[in-house]
């Protein structure tokens, strides 16, 4: 199959941007990722880095595959900023675009005939790879797989498949000389142009299972989990307001939580209405770690607070005292 036809293809699946490449390995990548572990950066992070001899070798990962497709669903929506007494969650967590896409890829394996295997947010394969290899997008400064039409407003996901494809052109594109997203870091997490120091990150802080670092915790402001500001800054990503314009989000979409909700909520009923997020063990006590940060930082009714200082759980305890501090520099 032609570059042409797959497009075509993927378009009629409601995909946003797709591509092709030979099933190989990706030493270079693979070499990155062992530096990069070697030098602290990923912190305590698995995923695809946890076992780049597999990651990073879609050759093993289907038995005879030939092709590996690489696909991006374009996520961005239309939000209201936070109300009071509400924290902010990043984009990619307002819906599941990663079960659509999953979907939408194994429609396309059928499609295309023989066997295939669908990988999206898995840790078996470091879907970036695929998505540069394949034009799909590049590589950002932020680290992030920037579409030349949605920026790196998309999620990604893989098909590796016995049918035999075209392989299609890498994007001539780049960042150039732009440093916004590294200026605008408020933790200096992307010193390095096109690395991340996870250990700095407060995406990472906010799915660790330690103590929010409390030097990092007013940069934090009011989100409760992960962290869009690198994002919200890259010129390539400020077309998609234009094209997406006043398309909302799909029902159930939540781009803000209530922050007493989240600290008042029954531990059981918090872990499954959120059980999309990644949540260290599964435990709800990292998101009231979270909110109780970002109450701190935005403000709002202290009672919850107020509750958890005196709670007999020491991580849950130590930010409610540095919330309820910060709660009275508002004052």
């Amino acid at each position: 199959m032609r570059g042409e036809e797959l497009a075509r293809l993927a378009e009629e699946l409601g995909l946003d941007a797709v591509g092709a490449a030979a099933a190989g390995p990706y030493e270079e990548t693979e070499r990155h990722i062992r530096e990069r572990r070697a030098r602290g950066l990923f912190a305590d992070m698995r995923f695809t880095m946890a076992r780049p001899e597999v990651s990073c070798h879609p050759e093993t990962l289907l038995a005879g595959g030939r092709t590996v497709v690489s696909a991006a669903l374009c996520y961005w929506g239309d939000g209201e900023e936070p109300p009071p007494g509400h924290g902010r969650l990043p984009r990619y967590t307002w819906w599941d675009a990663y079960a659509a896409l999953r979907e939408r890829l194994a429609e396309l394996g059928r499609r295309l005939g023989g066997a295939y295997r669908v990988l999206v947010d898995a840790n078996q394969h470091v879907d970036r790879e695929a998505a540069a290899r394949s034009g799909v997008g590049f590589y950002g400064k932020n680290t992030m797989l920037i579409t030349r039409r949605f920026g790196s407003w998309v999620v990604l996901g893989t098909l590796v498949t016995t049918a035999e494809l075209e392989p299609t052109p890498p994007l001539d594109a780049d960042c150039g000389s732009c440093t916004l997203c590294i200026d605008a870091c408020p933790t200096d997490a992307l010193d390095e142009p096109g690395m991340l120091d996870a250990t700095r990150c407060l995406s990472y802080w906010t799915q660790s299972s330690e103590p929010f670092p409390e030097e990092y915790r007013e940069a934090l402001g009011d989100r409760v989990y992960g962290c869009d500001i690198c994002q919200d800054v890259c010129p390539w990503n400020r077309g998609v307001e234009k094209r997406r314009a006043g398309e909302a989000p799909p029902p159930g979409a939540e781009p803000h939580v209530s922050l007493v909700d989240w600290l008042d909520a029954d531990d059981e009923d918090l872990a499954s209405r959120y059980d999309r997020l990644f949540v260290p063990l599964n435990d709800p006590r990292y998101l009231r770690r979270n909110a109780l940060v970002a109450l701190g930082n935005a403000g709002g009714d202290a009672a919850p607070a107020q509750r958890y200082a005196s709670s007999g759980d020491p991580l849950l305890r130590e930010h409610a005292e540095w919330a309820l501090a910060r709660l009275g520099e508002h004052a």
